[in-house]
């Protein structure tokens, strides 16, 4: 008689990475037919986050997307920039209709199976053992979204940058918004010296998410937030009368911490505990894209899922991004205005989504010369060694 608590892959975490990967191996012909497990405490029942991404064309999220954008605007007391994204597109999915959409998906396979349990601890042996608070499970492989522990002692050894934020979905009684447009980067609304500025979603000309978002060393009190995106829509955009319909708030971990070194033969780290989101900017709904790909077609040619999941010239970028706002944390400003005001879309985008060549990465450098830059870059480049 078969065992019902054992499975082929176990996946730990129904985030967006968990739920991507299970979508990856529902609509792979090979995999399939595997015995997958999905393990959280929580049943994704609400919306909490918004997720955010650019690419060509049409994707495989469309069917879920909210809404798009062609245009992007930036702005900072020095600049004002209006951004056409083409050939991109700038898309946005709320996070509750991606996981309707993922369950409902799953839920057709007999193969797949949801489990609301709180997982203790893995012992790894000729399969893995993993014991939950409601029971125990095995699986020849895992694949587990929690940040290792050693996280939390070691990370002061490391570069870290919070991208901490919190958004307002609010409604308007009369049209207020241009649902063509979304405000990449607000910087005239700073909070002291850090960098922070506000980022706005007009889904439509009466609805609108409005967030303030800070890439600083240390977080805010709840009212700083608050206060800054209250301002923002009385005084900059003159509203008067409105109703916050949701609110959402979260902190990404923007750190060259070595996530992937916790990976084993049987255990792989993914989501935010693989270090999946990019260092120099949080954004991970694409980087999640490619690197659930990437694990299915390693398992499928008899590599280790991990396999070749990262490439080092980013990590270094990125440790020199993250070293100057860490060190010159108002620096920030002046970095995205650069970044954006001499770079085309196609140049910005391509680097990061890691895509990009050689002599694009020289003239993202070149727009970004500066003292600090050079004194991060030789900073990494020992450390490195």
């Amino acid at each position: 008689m078969p065992n019902e608590n054992h499975f082929d892959y176990i996946i730990i975490g129904n985030g967006l990475a968990g739920l991507q990967l299970a979508l990856q191996f529902y609509s792979d012909n090979e995999l399939k037919h595997k015995r997958v497990a999905l393990i959280d405490p929580d049943s994704k029942t609400i919306n909490d986050k918004t997720w955010s991404f650019w690419e060509i064309g049409s994707g495989n999220w469309d069917s879920i997307v909210e809404k798009t954008w062609h245009t992007a605007l930036f702005n900072s007391n020095r600049k004002s920039l209006v951004l056409p994204l083409q050939p991109y597109t700038y898309k946005s999915i709320r996070s509750l209709d991606f996981y309707n959409h993922a369950k409902a998906t799953l839920e057709k396979s007999e193969n797949f199976q949801f489990i609301e349990d709180i997982i203790v601890s893995l012992e790894e042996t000729e399969t893995v053992l993993v014991k939950g608070q409601m029971n125990s499970y095995t699986a020849n492989h895992i694949f587990d979204s929690r940040i290792p522990k050693e996280y939390f002692s070691e990370i002061s050894k490391y570069t870290l940058v919070q991208q901490h934020f919190k958004g307002w979905i609010i409604e308007t009684e009369t049209p207020c918004f241009n649902p063509e447009a979304f405000t990449m980067m607000d910087y005239r609304f700073q909070y002291k010296d850090t960098t922070s500025f506000v980022y706005v979603l007009p889904v439509s000309e009466n609805r609108a998410l409005i967030e303030y978002t800070f890439f600083t060393p240390e977080t805010v009190t709840e009212s700083v937030y608050d206060h800054a995106i209250s301002n923002y829509i009385t005084n900059h955009l003159k509203i008067e009368k409105y109703k916050i319909i949701e609110t959402e708030q979260g902190n990404i971990p923007m750190t060259d911490f070595p996530f992937w070194k916790y990976n084993t033969q049987k255990i792989t780290k993914i989501g935010t505990g693989g270090g999946w989101v990019k260092g120099s900017t949080g954004y991970s709904f694409k980087h999640t894209e490619k690197n659930t790909a990437k694990i299915v077609s390693n398992i499928k040619t008899g590599k280790n899922p991990s396999h070749n999941l990262f490439q080092k010239k980013y990590k270094f970028y990125d440790k020199i991004f993250l070293k100057v706002i860490k060190t010159n944390n108002k620096k920030g400003v002046w970095i995205f205005e650069q970044f954006y005001a001499k770079n085309s879309i196609p140049t910005m985008f391509r680097f990061l989504d890691e895509e990009s060549s050689f002599k694009e990465d020289v003239n993202i450098m070149r727009a970004l010369f500066s003292w600090d830059f050079i004194r991060a870059f030789f900073s990494v480049l020992f450390r490195s060694h």
